[in-house]
């Protein structure tokens, strides 16, 4: 392994500790080194906080003079967001050398820093584990190449695969370290989707961790416009917004009453395989709003057309210690099916941790985007 591979190493690893409180901005890691050694690191650890060069060209100071500058993704260079660019920084550190990882493919930045850092007489290297660096943005790269949101499959379920009992009682089946987590990942998506059988079983409120802090928009897929005016949803509906997806069929009396209340309405064309809105179409219509992620919390019909549209890019799913039975008991995925064990959804780079009593799986489905062209 090279020295260039070895620190861009080093800078993905530091990248990951961005998860979850970075994102939707994309996960980047920064080192900066004097030949062997590591003289500054950072990560953009939060979003709208600053991002990893600027952390790292901090830490290095005046030892960043002559140095090698390693980052994750081509440094930014455009103006109109939360921070500065750092491609002034980066050049006034006085570093001779920069290797990135990847282009960003973000059309205001999409190759304007390297030929900026060229015509300053800075040695430019691109390419080094770009294809760990696009792996870990895929979510980013996804929503800046094609407008469609990254989503989020999230389900908690018992050991035996239940998500409710017989009767319907899913109150609660993980702990609540599970339940703020999850929590915390709606605040970071732009929108939560769940169906309206879940709305009418368990009134969710699909809020956020931080009540003070920016909270998703609220959708439910309700062909019928059976969402109740007296659920948690509708009454906070002009605090929080919430979007009802209905068929153009929805009896209109109660579109009328919903829309009263506050909720926005949205209506689709049936799918091709049933009377409920297409669920691709329905994840178009939310990236055309700015949403880069999406969150679907279920229930089991839900998340069986998000997965059989193809459009999750990742699952998150919560396994309690417990075990309900029964023959009659919900499970997560619904819908028909895969056929055949070969022709089932599999995760790649999935990974177990313990969150309180609970276990926490997450992994990833569906398959890189290209590179920009």
């Amino acid at each position: 392994m090279d020295r260039d591979e070895l620190f861009m190493d080093r800078a993905l690893a530091l990248a990951r500790r961005g998860e979850d409180a970075a994102e939707p901005n994309p996960l980047v890691g920064a080192v900066v080194a004097r030949g062997d050694e590591v003289v500054g690191e950072g990560c953009h650890e939060r979003f709208g906080h600053a991002h990893a060069e600027v952390h790292a060209l901090r830490a290095a100071g005046e030892r960043a003079r002559g140095a090698t500058l390693y980052v994750t993704l081509e440094p930014c260079v455009h103006l109109g967001k939360k921070t500065p660019p750092c491609l002034p920084l980066v050049l006034a550190s006085g570093v001779t050398r920069v290797v990135a990882a990847m282009a960003d493919p973000y059309p205001a930045v999409k190759g304007r820093g390297f030929e900026a850092l060229r015509a300053a007489g800075v040695e430019v290297r691109v390419g080094v584990r770009e294809a760990e660096a696009r792996r870990l943005n895929a979510p980013f790269v996804q929503y800046v190449t094609t407008r469609m949101p990254w989503v989020v499959a999230k389900w908690a379920m018992t050991l035996d695969g239940k998500i409710a009992s017989r009767t319907g009682d899913s109150k609660w089946i993980t702990s609540d370290e599970s339940r703020r987590l999850a929590r915390r990942w709606r605040q970071q998506c732009g929108a939560v989707v769940v169906g309206v059988e879940t709305v009418l079983r368990d009134d969710p409120e699909l809020r956020g961790e931080d009540p003070a802090g920016r909270q998703p928009l609220r959708v439910v897929l309700d062909s019928s416009a059976r969402t109740p005016l007296a659920s948690r949803l509708v009454r906070s509906a002009r605090e929080v917004p919430v979007l009802i997806v209905h068929a153009q069929a929805a009896p209109p009396d109660r579109l009328r009453a919903l829309e009263v209340s506050g909720c926005r309405l949205l209506a689709l064309a049936p799918s091709s395989v049933g009377p409920r809105p297409d669920f691709r179409e329905v994840i178009r219509v939310l990236g055309a709003e700015g949403l880069p992620r999406v969150f679907v919390e279920g229930g089991g019909r839900v998340l069986a057309s998000a997965f059989e549209s193809r459009v999750v890019g990742e699952a998150r799913v919560f396994v309690a210690p417990r075990i309900l039975g029964g023959a009659d008991a919900s499970t997560p995925v619904a819908g028909s099916g895969a056929p055949r064990i070969s022709e089932a959804f599999r995760l790649e780079d999935a990974r177990f941790e313990s969150i309180g009593p609970d276990w926490l799986l997450r992994g990833r489905l569906c398959t890189l985007p290209p590179s920009p062209a």
